[in-house]
């Protein structure tokens, strides 16, 4: 991936099998001269489609405004499937937004060797140091710094406690055959143990990310990545596991048809009670009570699982965060807007208002809410931990990851196609 030649006909073979027009390409780039009236318009593309986080992020390019009078925001927000997809096409047109969403990886790091995303080591040097060093790992690309974060976290189970107490289940389970147990004793109760979005395949992707953490351990994970191999044991067994627990079903009925933040979808099935948990990052509480109703105090969280006699840990973790970063050439302007957004102030009123993790040392104080505090504390304590796979691998590769998960779940392959069908992608990927 090192040819930035090779990486844009790699991005252009993707958005045209997406199918995608191009006037999906049209607009971006802002108006960074400044135009006539002397305005600099920044366009910025995010997924905080979902409330209170909606209004937030529009508040505070307000805010930003004010602030600067000679500088318009314009916000475009994309649900996250939806952005990736024009988020490709754009690529592939060369010509990116001036502050894009980006959850770093690999899929930053093509876009960074197709020359197309800001250097921004130099340009932030000044105050992103201060910023928490793991949640900027995932932006940093040959030790440079390409994004700017504004979250951090982790994936695990989101739990009805009532539901579970319904069930007989006094604590969370930390085996996987625990877990299993688990899901039985709420099938028992006609309890629907599990939601999932199964038309959004990066939701089960989670589920064998983590099985295959738990059996081969994280640096197992990382080494496959490296060495283009994931046909190891351990990897057949992750899909084993998933298998066992599809074959208990126990997700909501119509779920592979189901979205994730729809009125209909995952997050909602949890927070209307209608589910008893559902595996996610640490947004969760906050797109269950907007896509529901929401648990309040009935709301827990606990970690994935480990394996029995597997060599992961529970204490490895799964997860990331989400950060910003500018095409290159970006107005200066867009860069004062991502240290407005990564300051105190601005931290403090997303962990207030919007539930999520700091970045910001300083800020976090503002942390209250016992389930955010609950995924800090695992966090910290985490000995290894690993970027969702989507993102942390190439497109073409993180793609092929979620479209084999989902297609074992919905039983059209099996444990060791998906080992074989994730390696030959990889082995092409070189």
């Amino acid at each position: 991936m090192g040819d930035p030649a090779l990486s844009r006909r790699g991005f252009l073979a993707a958005s045209a099998a997406a199918g995608l027009g191009m006037t999906a390409l049209s607009g971006c780039g802002g108006d960074s001269d400044g135009g006539s009236s002397g305005t600099t318009t920044v366009e910025w593309w995010n997924i905080s489609t979902t409330q209170p986080t909606k209004d937030v992020w529009a508040a505070l390019a307000k805010k930003f405004e004010a602030q600067n009078p000679k500088v318009k925001i314009k916000i475009v927000q994309l649900e996250n499937d939806a952005y990736k997809s024009k988020m490709t096409a754009l690529i592939a047109s060369g010509k990116l937004p001036d502050i894009f969403h980006t959850w770093g990886g690999g899929v930053l790091r093509q876009q960074v060797d197709a020359g197309l995303v800001e250097d921004l080591t130099d340009r932030t040097k000044e105050w992103s140091e201060g910023l928490l060093p793991v949640a900027k790992e995932p932006y940093l690309i040959d030790d440079q710094v390409y994004g700017i974060p504004f979250d951090i976290g982790m994936v695990g189970f989101w739990y009805n406690k009532a539901l579970f107490k319904k069930a007989g289940i006094d604590t969370p389970p930390t085996t996987w055959s625990g877990f299993l147990d688990a899901v039985r004793a709420l099938k028992a109760k006609n309890i629907t143990p599990i939601a999932l979005a199964g038309k959004e395949a990066w939701t089960g992707m989670y589920y064998w990310a983590y099985l295959a953490m738990r059996t081969a351990g994280a640096e197992a994970v990382q080494k496959a990545s490296d060495d283009k191999d994931f046909t190891a044991p351990e990897f057949v067994q992750a899909g084993r596991l998933l298998k066992e627990l599809v074959d208990l079903q126990p997700f909501q009925k119509g779920f592979l048809g189901a979205a994730y933040s729809t009125p209909s979808g995952q997050a909602a099935a949890v927070g209307n009670g209608k589910a008893a948990m559902e595996l996610m990052g640490q947004w969760a509480p906050v797109v269950q009570a907007d896509a529901g109703k929401g648990l309040g105090d009935d709301l827990g969280f606990f970690p994935f699982p480990e394996v029995e006699g597997g060599k992961g840990a529970i204490t490895e973790v799964f997860g990331g965060g989400g950060g910003h970063a500018l095409r290159r050439g970006a107005p200066q302007a867009a860069v004062d807007f991502l240290k407005f957004f990564a300051s105190e102030t601005t931290d403090r009123e997303l962990v207030k208002k919007t539930g999520v993790l700091p970045v910001v040392p300083a800020a976090e104080d503002a942390l209250t809410d016992v389930n955010l505090k609950a995924v800090q504390t695992q966090l910290k304590a985490s000995t290894g931990f690993q970027l969702y796979l989507d993102q942390a691998y190439a497109p073409a590769l993180g793609q092929e990851v979620n479209e084999s998960v989902a297609a074992l779940i919905a039983g059209s392959k099996s444990p060791e196609q998906i080992s074989e069908s994730i390696t030959k992608v990889a082995k092409e990927e070189q």
